[in-house]
């Protein structure tokens, strides 16, 4: 029960980093202080009256709020916070990003991240929200990398797409100068130069296998845990043009879901290239999109070839 209640209290502080409101400004709709709000995100017991009428503050239904179901999130801040929570209960996440999962990027990688995230806001009046939320995600991220405790991550990795991000490059808009998407081509190509390294070195905590096959356009994680598999779908896309203004995430712990999802990422790894074949894989790919870039390949070889220090 103090499990269930506490799960209830991570949902509500989702939903609420989600909604753009205040922490004060929730606490006064509901006419409550805000040091009891904290106390309901911390596990207290709440009322069925009270949860009702935080649904309707935070726009979601009392079902998403005690996890009967489906939890729907139409906010990235929420879904990524929930990510958060999932994460730092989880033994093993088998997660299929288009191309990349956010957790084994470089540093540097939140970085140009933010930089696409505010290229692809329109100049329009949602600007000044849209840079808000963009915050608010960016904290989340940064919390989900710092973590002390890091899951065991299966990364299910298409080549298809791990080409086309080498060819766009790490932009949130089509438009920029050409020695801008230069540096961005670059700054994708370390990303997967680090991919291939993370593959070359064998890690405990970290397997990267990769499908050369076209796959469905969504994104899935599945948080293993010891008592629970959590499913969670995704139309929010952190990668080469990012979107974390619009679609609905959902997060289900149902039997069926669950182990559709798991037949599903079962099949991929099996089909997929893995260990030394995929890091050849995935260096032909870069040496495909580099061209005549002799540094790129000299550098490849050299990864490949060179023993390596596991990162994790």
């Amino acid at each position: 029960m103090d499990l269930r209640r506490k799960e209830i209290g991570r949902r509500l502080k989702a939903y609420r980093l989600g909604s753009g409101l205040k922490a004060d400004e929730i606490a006064r709709r509901l006419n409550i202080s805000r040091s009891a709000l904290y106390r309901m995100e911390d596990g207290e017991i709440v009322k069925i009256e009270t949860l009702d009428a935080l649904a309707q503050v935070l726009n979601t239904s009392v079902a998403s709020l005690l996890g009967v179901g489906v939890e729907y999130y139409p906010k990235a801040g929420s879904y990524f916070e929930r990510m958060r929570q999932l994460e730092a209960g989880a033994d093993q996440i088998i997660a299929r990003f288009m191309p990349i999962s956010f957790l084994i990027t470089t540093p540097e990688y939140g970085g140009h991240l933010r930089q696409m995230l505010v290229e692809a806001v329109p100049e329009d009046g949602s600007r000044l929200q849209a840079l808000a939320e963009i915050d608010t995600v960016m904290a989340i991220l940064r919390e989900r990398k710092a973590a002390s405790r890091q899951p065991r991550i299966v990364s299910l990795m298409s080549a298809s797409e791990v080409e086309r991000f080498l060819q766009l490059g790490l932009i949130g808009r089509l438009d920029l100068a050409p020695e801008e998407q230069a540096r961005r081509r670059a700054a994708a190509r370390r990303e997967v130069e680090h991919i291939i390294d993370l593959v070359v070195s064998p890690s405990p905590n970290v397997e990267v296998v990769l499908i050369d096959e076209i796959l469905p356009n969504m994104a899935f994680q599945l948080f293993q845990g010891r008592k629970e598999t959590t499913l969670a779908v995704t139309p929010f896309r952190i990668s080469e043009m990012p979107n974390i203004r619009y679609g609905v995430a959902i997060v289900t712990a149902a039997p069926e879901a669950v182990a559709l999802y798991s037949k599903l990422a079962d099949d991929l790894w099996t089909r997929a290239v893995k260990g030394p074949r995929a890091a050849a894989r995935l260096a032909q790919i870069v040496a495909r999109v580099a061209g005549n870039d002799d540094a790129a390949e000299r550098r490849l070889t050299s990864t490949l070839s060179r023993p390596k220090k596991s990162r994790y």
